[in-house]
């Protein structure tokens, strides 16, 4: 069975000091090049995803104009392409990346099959090119970008596993509700090997 990963949105907007940082952001950083160190050879393809929106206009109702973000479906200016903000973050390795898409440009847009590479081409079309059966999904936001992510992977027939100690969310309660859809939706949500005893590159215990 062809296996890929996705790595979502791990970017500085969305971590700590970021538009819409996420506590523990930085960690999972740190976490996932660990986890890429370990089993980056073990996927026949590994995928990031970024939000990459415009910087006029308010991206289709995305970002807040006049009145304040609600942070449900309008949000404060974030991940505007090429700026630092829509960046990876600097402790996540990306040489292992074998994709990148950009999702938004101009619209609303959540998850990572909402994307498009560089040329052009859709992330359903890029798994479906490289015969992929199962993700495994890793980043951030757990109730949001995480969750649809793995909701439009099992629309397209995928099986579908999410790292739950891979992943970091936005709200506690609303991150819970939605692993807890994800596997009444038939998805699979496991916890990696990295907290097995695993030291970073540096030697500290992660």
């Amino acid at each position: 069975m062809t296996r890929a990963l996705l790595v979502v949105d791990m970017q500085n907007d969305f971590t700590e000091g970021g538009a819409l940082g996420v506590s523990g952001g930085n960690t999972l950083a740190t976490r996932i090049t660990a986890f890429l160190a370990r089993h980056a050879d073990e996927y026949d393809l590994i995928v990031g995803s970024r939000d990459w929106h415009d910087a006029d206009g308010d991206n289709g109702g995305h970002f807040a104009s006049a009145d304040e973000p609600d942070f449900e479906t309008t949000w404060p200016v974030h991940c505007v392409a090429g700026t630092p903000g829509a960046e990876y973050h600097p402790d996540l390795d990306t040489a292992p990346i074998d994709v990148h898409v950009m999702k938004g440009q101009g619209a609303p847009a959540y998850s990572a099959f909402e994307g498009t590479t560089e040329s052009g081409k859709d992330l359903a079309d890029v798994l479906f090119d490289r015969s992929v059966h199962e993700i495994d999904i890793v980043g951030i936001a757990t109730d949001h970008c995480v969750r649809a992510t793995a909701e439009d992977g099992l629309r397209a027939g995928l099986d579908v596993v999410v790292f739950e100690d891979l992943v970091v969310g936005v709200d506690p309660t609303r991150s819970a509700a939605a692993l807890e859809e994800i596997r009444n939706g038939g998805g699979h949500v496991d916890r990696s090997d990295m907290d097995e005893g695993l030291a970073n590159p540096g030697g500290a215990q992660l």
